[in-house]
């Protein structure tokens, strides 16, 4: 294979507009566009519409997205109480068995005797 071979045929000028941020830029793409826009220069371009670019996207703006962590840290610490009260409902629970188990010897202790 030539290098010409290598090279996509249809690379040409191309304009990329993120609508969100009313960003736009001119590069070179083989990205396929029915739609054409008139660029700066005056000269007519096919145009890639985005839904994200380094105009919009939090990573390249400084602006992070709040996610909604304060619902699952809330359900997190209701299951962790709901948990320790069940293991102290459980904890508890032995211990009645294990003093109506004493109170049983020690009947059955006093009437051997």
């Amino acid at each position: 294979m030539s290098k010409t071979e290598l090279r996509p045929k249809d690379y040409r000028d191309v304009v990329f507009m993120d609508e969100a941020a009313k960003f736009s830029f001119l590069t070179k793409s083989t990205a396929v566009s029915e739609e054409t826009i008139k660029w700066e220069d005056g000269k007519e371009y096919p145009l890639v519409k985005v839904q994200i670019s380094s105009a919009s996207h939090p990573f390249f703006t400084g602006e992070e997205k709040i996610i909604d962590t304060e619902g699952r840290v809330d359900r997190f610490k209701a299951r962790a109480a709901k948990a320790a009260k069940m293991k102290e409902a459980l904890e508890n629970k032995a211990k009645k068995a294990a003093k109506e188990a004493e109170k049983k010897a020690k009947a059955a202790d006093k009437t051997e005797a």
